[in-house]
């Protein structure tokens, strides 16, 4: 039996090394950038490469990917406690090559490409020379994906495609699009879609607006609303097989889950780190406000709700390396989903709370991250579904207790201790 809660000295040498690489030289990118997916923005591509390099040196590039496909296959463990470095910037999933959604993207295309897809689209995504975007939301519908109505229709040696998606995240960035669209509308529900992959400049895709995020101040919004105007595709560029594209896309939603989670970890702490500065640095009636007992709770209750979250994290990342298979996971992936927004908002409530009026105002970060928890109650699956799904992972298979009283009925259990040593002479009877 293995039990513990260290890191192994090589790994962790390496996290002292990322540390202070991310504060040193990716932190103040993301003040001089407007957006790191941004392939065609030639200052990007001059303060990020070099970077990338560096990585890719450290052998550090790509941490979710195995030695097959380029990466040092560290498994999720080790991503988790790099990704919480990571998390706190803009930049440093991109630097590490990391980065949402082309992760997911890139796991769906490892498990389902042919080897031809493979060579002209995972490749140059895993070596960061390409973005990708993941089409799946549509205007009408969101957490329930049985009410897509974008169809895929086989036509000869092509696919036509015609339909609307809703918020195709960093689309206007890409080179690819990982889409998913009905191409069986009669099989059942969960069987009548097909995942695809569609080149970004396919004559027919049509960016109707990209859509902004209170708290991004780009000039422009990443989050794409398409239209798909019989836009075709070869037929080769099917994902799997048809009519489960449900299933491929569990290969790139779990781990999309896990991996925001451990981004999310990242958020906390530094809001964590802002509100203890914040408490030892600001005095008021003569004391600092890390003396006065409201804000100590403030603090405490922010530490624990970290920890915990972080625990439950760390533990999750290591069932998936020991499992390999996020289906055997998907009660701790929900649960580190649910419990992912209210721990950031609840902190960054507390630091902007403990920072006064330059805490709500756009010179502290802090009401980005509040919006950010709301996205991420909502990105890969609204939290309430979530809650379900724990809940239904958890009762599944119990049978009813067919007795009057529960299990757990305290004078039925002192009868039943009563019984038991009574029949070993070690108690006189007693009446019933």
């Amino acid at each position: 039996m293995s039990w513990e809660f260290e890191t192994d000295p090589a790994f962790a040498a390496e996290l002292e090394w990322v540390d202070e690489f991310v504060r040193t030289e990716v932190e103040p990118v993301d003040h001089v950038i407007e957006h790191a997916w941004d392939v065609t923005d030639p200052l990007r591509n001059k303060l990020i490469r070099p970077l990338q390099q560096i990585v890719r040196e450290r052998k550090l590039w790509a941490c979710h990917l195995g030695p097959e496909l380029g990466g040092p296959g560290y498994g999720q463990l080790k991503l988790a406690l790099l990704n919480e470095i990571l998390g706190r910037t803009h930049s440093g999933p991109v630097v590490f090559g990391c980065q949402a959604p082309d992760s997911g993207n890139a796991e769906i295309l490892a498990h389902y490409g042919t080897d031809d897809l493979k060579k002209r689209y995972l490749e140059p995504l895993i070596s960061g020379e390409i973005m990708s975007a993941y089409s799946m939301t549509e205007p009408r519908g969101g957490s329930d994906p049985t009410g897509f109505v974008t169809r895929a229709v086989l036509d000869g040696e092509e696919w036509v495609i015609d339909g609307e998606k809703w918020f195709s995240s960093h689309a206007r960035f890409a080179s690819f699009l990982v889409l998913l669209a009905v191409t069986e509308p009669e099989a059942p529900p969960h069987e009548r879609a097909s995942m695809f992959i569609v080149p970004m400049d396919t004559p027919g895709i049509e960016i109707i607006r990209n859509v902004g995020v209170w708290g991004h101040p780009e000039a422009e919004g990443t989050h794409a609303y398409i239209r798909y105007n019989a836009v075709r595709i070869p037929a080769d560029h099917l994902l799997g097989e048809r009519g489960n594209g449900f299933a491929v896309a569990q290969t790139r939603l779990g781990g999309g889950r896990i991996h925001h989670a451990m981004r999310t970890v990242g958020v906390v702490k530094a809001c964590l780190e802002m509100m203890l500065e914040r408490a030892v640095s600001r005095q008021t009636k003569g004391q600092r406000l890390a003396d006065l007992q409201l804000v100590q709770e403030m603090i405490a209750d922010s530490w624990i709700q970290l920890e915990q979250f972080r625990l439950l994290v760390l533990q999750t990342a290591w069932k998936i390396d020991r499992y390999n298979d996020y289906k055997k996971v998907l009660i701790d992936i929900s649960a580190v989903k649910a419990a992912m927004p209210k721990v950031l908002s609840d902190v960054a409530s507390r630091a902007i709370q403990i920072h006064g009026s330059l805490g709500i105002s756009t010179e502290m970060p802090f009401g980005k991250y509040l919006l950010e928890a709301h996205h991420m109650a909502l990105a890969d699956g609204a939290t309430e579904l979530h809650k379900i799904q724990v809940a239904k992972q958890l009762v599944r298979g119990l049978r009813p207790n067919p007795d009057l009283f529960p299990s757990g009925h305290l004078p039925a259990k002192a009868a039943a201790a009563r019984k038991k040593f009574a029949e070993a002479g070690a108690l006189p009877e007693f009446p019933s």
